[in-house]
């Protein structure tokens, strides 16, 4: 985290009259509030190649980087493990279908968060038996999707009971809150006593009983403890995991979810899989020689996967000013990237101005009619504004909000302010940008409105 108390700023203001970027008239007047410096380079994407797809398709645009995608995917199959491992793809992150299509070529499986994820995962050409569902909301057609070969976890004694009755005997899943949990922030922390997320690890026995009513045989332990979450914890919850293993005789791996840190911005530390599964493949090792039993790993990256292989194209809009402050308003925002909104979540943000206007303090927001639309927070507190000391924007310009490949396009509010769904782009290892989703219409944002006839 970056921030600076109290410290003054300046920030930039013609006397003139001229229009804000012409570099000419301008006074510094003292900024007293928190400040962020942050303004990192998008790795891979260049400025002409920015400007090109900008051209192309327009603004605002998600733009994924092929390379950098199975880069990632590489760096996950190669967890250290002692039995087999199964890297499975948080879908919920950036479901595209294309995205999906790299990843099972990689070899990667799916972790499906609604029944709706898994028949978006088969349509992109994942074989149901490649697919584990662990969600909040049973779906309605479980029995059809067990039938199908979809991996299930039941998340709580009531699932447990759905599935027993509407599949006996069949093998299970069952995801247990271990008692603990870490994330990036609290709305990221999904385990603990406050936490929703799976069967309480207390409950062990009861869940037993119920497996054992329904004939369900328990093959598989899952927990997840937040998305960001602290390597160290998430080492202790994976030993703690298996003395949960311990009690199903018939379970033969034991899935360790997701939550692995990357680093957005200058501060920020990333997670090594190196470094955190060397000790984890050491426990399941101490876990053979003591029980004779040998397990696979599962793990489900998201974040990891797919976060710094995206990125969000957009342009200025407006600048406006007050007495203290100076706001680049972008022609993005919560409609495309809701995680500053949300969590008060960094993302590099990169200006490049047609013209040379030297650089100034600026608070960047978005272009919602929506005081919460801002994208300069201060870390971890989604409202208080943080200026970053940017390129002078002047309407025109081109921004790159980086780091926004997971929870960006698949997580925003589409369509607020009636705002339509932005095109995704992907930059293939030749250097070509194909187009992946086109630009939402007016029609088809309507196409599911009803008038009825008396109006």
């Amino acid at each position: 985290m970056v921030s600076v108390g109290d410290m003054p700023h300046p920030v930039a203001f013609p006397t003139d009259g001229a229009s804000v970027g012409r570099g000419k008239g301008w006074k510094d007047l003292p900024l007293p509030a928190k400040s962020t410096v942050v303004s990192l380079e998008t790795p891979f994407l260049t400025q002409e190649q920015a400007r090109s797809i900008a051209e192309a398709h327009g603004t605002p645009c998600y733009v994924y980087d092929q390379a950098r995608l199975e880069a990632q995917a590489d760096a996950m199959l190669a967890f250290p493990h002692a039995f087999g491992l199964t890297v499975r793809f948080a879908m919920k992150a950036c479901p595209s279908a294309a995205i999906l299509r790299i990843f099972h070529r990689k070899g990667l499986h799916i972790d499906a968060s609604s029944g709706w994820e898994v028949r978006r995962a088969i349509r992109a050409g994942f074989e149901p038996a490649r697919i584990s569902l662990s969600t909040q909301e049973l779906p309605v057609d479980i029995a059809d999707l067990l039938a199908l070969g979809v991996e299930v976890n039941a998340c709580s004694l009531d699932q447990l009971e759905r599935i027993g009755r509407s599949s006996p005997g069949r093998s299970v899943g069952l995801r247990f809150n271990p008692g603990k949990g870490s994330g990036g922030n609290g709305k990221t922390n999904v385990g603990g006593s406050d936490s929703s997320f799976g069967i309480w690890h207390g409950w062990a026995d009861q869940a037993a009983a119920v497996a054992a009513r329904h004939r369900l045989r328990v093959t598989r332990i899952h927990t997840h403890i937040g998305s960001g979450s602290d390597p160290a914890v998430w080492q202790a919850v994976s030993e703690s995991s298996l003395a949960l293993v311990a009690r199903f005789p018939e379970a033969v791996a034991l899935n360790l979810g997701g939550g692995y840190k990357v680093a957005r911005v200058a501060g920020e530390k990333a997670t090594d899989p190196q470094v955190v599964g060397i000790p984890v493949r050491a426990a399941f090792e101490r876990f053979a020689a003591e029980r004779g039993r040998r397990l696979r790993l599962e793990v489900e990256p998201g974040t990891f996967l797919v976060a710094n292989a995206g990125a969000i194209l957009a342009r200025v809009v407006d600048v406006v000013r007050t007495d203290t402050r100076s706001f680049v308003k972008l022609d993005s925002g919560m409609t495309e990237i809701l995680r500053p909104s949300l969590y008060g979540a960094q993302h590099p943000l990169r200006l490049w101005p047609m013209n040379d206007r030297g650089s100034a303090p600026a608070v960047v927001v978005g272009h919602c009619c929506e005081s919460g639309d801002l994208l300069t927070c201060a870390p971890g507190e989604s409202e208080t504004l943080a200026p970053r000391d940017l390129p002078v924007g002047a309407p025109g310009d081109l921004a790159v909000i980086g780091g926004a490949g997971a929870y960006c396009a698949a997580m925003s509010a589409k369509n607020y302010n009636s705002f339509p769904e932005a095109p995704e782009v992907l930059l293939g290892r030749d250097g070509r940008a194909r187009l992946i989703r086109r630009r939402q219409t007016l029609d088809q944002m309507l196409a599911n409105e009803s008038v009825p006839s008396d109006l």
